[in-house]
């Protein structure tokens, strides 16, 4: 057998080699859905859509156990899953079981939504997906309002008038530029977005080490994880104009939209201690209190965890007190 060469790898997550083909080599596995026998430990059912064809776009759909003597329709949640916009999935057991625990919680309908991922699809395409999903959502409270079919039956328990988005890592990256989308363009059904909720979010800049430096936060175990965020961005987004300071990875950079215009009404921000992007987590934070946006913005801070821990250790007691967190965001 003769070994594959390779073209270009970032160790731990992705090797590319030179005939095309890819080895994602971290990321929990996929697993199927729980349409009909709902998740044991949450009694959330689960089921896959097709939300386009072309691009082919995807999500998973979440339903907590409906009380039958308590029919009122629930809040909706966009959830954009992490993973650098080049690996994991709507579909993996990690963002299942939060998920699953989430929507349990916070009785509400939540679309998982599966875009297109890097290298095989570079960025912009993702940020495309995620606002056709929205739109996609959206729409289904046109059909409510004039009486018709939902497109999608599970929609039907969902309140369009409490309309939230989130996501962790490169998913609450994701969030932040769908929101700065909606001050600008309308959703369907003149839909609003009441909340949003940024985990741990994937923010970088060209000042971002130099500013952990100056405030002694620059830890010697650091020094690989430092170079990972540009050299992701650069991977996923080789032709940003701006590059790491592009207003997409960095909201802060010169000529990025104001923040002003974020299109919610209520904004949470959570930041993990031992996370390498959570001082550009807080810079975010800072900046839209001291931006003119009229919504009211509030940042959770978790001691003694790294990035995504909710996600990747959902069994323990910090990792639980976050869902609870997120749960009384979206009520």
């Amino acid at each position: 057998m003769i070994d594959k060469e390779v073209e270009m790898e970032i160790l731990r997550f992705i090797r590319i080699y030179k005939d095309g083909s890819i080895d994602r080599l971290l990321g929990s596995p996929r697993v199927p859905p729980s349409p009909d026998d709902q998740d044991p430990e949450t009694c959330v059912s689960s089921k896959d859509i097709i939300i386009s064809q072309d691009p082919t776009i995807s999500a998973r759909l979440y339903l907590p156990k409906l009380d039958q003597a308590h029919l009122q329709r629930l809040p909706i949640l966009v959830y954009f899953h992490g993973g650098g916009f080049f690996f994991e999935s709507a579909f993996s057991r990690d963002h299942q079981r939060f998920l699953n625990s989430l929507v349990a919680q916070a009785q509400v309908v939540a679309i998982s939504v599966e875009y297109r991922l890097a290298p095989e699809h570079l960025l912009p395409i993702c940020y495309e997906d995620c606002w056709a999903a929205l739109q996609w959502v959206a729409s289904n409270s046109i059909d409510s309002t004039v009486g018709t079919n939902y497109r999608e039956p599970w929609l039907s328990h969902g309140d369009f008038k409490r309309f939230f988005i989130g996501g962790d890592s490169a998913g609450a990256n994701i969030v932040h530029n769908m929101a700065i989308r909606a001050g600008v363009e309308s959703l369907p059904g003149d839909v609003k977005i009441v909340g949003a909720f940024l985990n741990h979010p994937y923010f970088w800049s060209s000042n971002a080490i130099s500013e952990l430096s100056e405030m002694g936060q620059l830890r010697a175990s650091h020094v690989d994880e430092l170079a990972l965020p540009s050299l992701v961005w650069n991977f996923v987004y080789p032709s940003a104009p701006g590059g790491i300071d592009n207003p997409m990875i960095n909201p802060t950079a010169p000529g990025a939209p104001s923040l002003a215009g974020l299109g919610c009404s209520r904004l949470l921000v959570t930041v993990a201690e031992m996370d390498v992007m959570r001082n550009r987590a807080l810079a975010y934070y800072d900046a839209v209190q001291k931006s003119n946006w009229e919504g009211e913005v509030e940042l959770v801070r978790v001691d003694g965890e790294d990035h995504a821990f909710q996600i990747l250790n959902l069994d323990t007691q910090n990792a639980k007190n976050l869902v609870k967190r997120l749960a009384s965001f979206l009520n």
